[in-house]
């Protein structure tokens, strides 16, 4: 599928994995390699921020994390439609005012996770796809120790799960994710290669379980995030 999105990537441990089918076409904007952060108006056609390893704190290690939050923070004022994905969403939550905490309290979620979804994600243009009044929850694979600890003012809270609140939020045209709809048994394997050996098995055979559902909710998601830019850019 052709299209106009293009993609922040802020770690070569994270790429677009499930996501690359429908993505053919965008640009791929490597930031961790070095490629400068696009301004607004080249993000005009839809945006996607990929996930990472570092914290959104650690500018010192990842100089293009203002940045990115800065294009963030433009495209919603444009609204220019953007999908914020792990260290993404939580950059998208400090774009709009939110907080983040550093190793937060519940500790490290890693693998698949159950989500519970509330009311508003029945009517969201993004994950109605995969939400009805009958599906209210959904296995998706999280990795993160840092979270989103305040939501910004205006954001509309649209997921969790029971270790933390904030899986999934709206602010006007962004839509933040801190699991990782994108998951495929390659990225697990490296997103658990720092676990010990014992930890790592058992990540990679839940994932291994569950794989199936996992990746077809995780590609409907992504998909409809695609087909609403289309909608949203198409001529009238």
């Amino acid at each position: 599928m052709n299209t106009s999105i293009t993609v922040i990537q802020q770690d070569a441990a994270f790429g677009p994995g499930a996501a690359s089918d429908l993505l053919v076409g965008a640009r791929l904007v490597r930031v961790y390699d070095g490629d400068p952060v696009p301004s607004v108006d080249d993000v005009a056609g839809g945006l996607v921020v990929l996930g990472g390893g570092v914290g959104v704190h650690e500018q010192d290690a990842a100089a293009w994390l203002a940045p990115v939050r800065d294009l963030m923070a433009g495209a919603l004022a444009a609204e220019a439609p953007v999908l914020a994905i792990g260290l993404g969403a939580q950059l998208l939550a400090q774009a709009g005012g939110g907080h983040v905490q550093v190793d937060a309290p519940p500790g490290l979620e890693c693998g698949p996770v159950q989500l519970f979804w509330r009311r508003g994600a029945l009517e969201d243009p993004v994950l109605a796809a995969v939400v009805s009044e009958t599906e209210r929850t959904m296995l998706a694979v999280a990795c993160h120790r840092d979270a989103v600890a305040e939501l910004p003012p205006t954001a509309q809270w649209l997921a969790s799960s029971e270790l933390y609140p904030f899986q999934a939020f709206r602010i006007g045209s962004g839509l933040g994710l801190q699991f990782q709809p994108e998951a495929t048994a390659e990225l697990v394997e490296r997103w658990t290669a720092d676990l010990d050996e014992d930890e790592r098995e058992a990540q990679r055979a839940a994932f291994a379980e569950s794989r199936e559902g996992i990746e077809q909710h995780g590609v409907a998601i992504l998909t409809a995030f695609v087909e609403s830019v289309a909608r949203d850019t198409m001529p009238a």
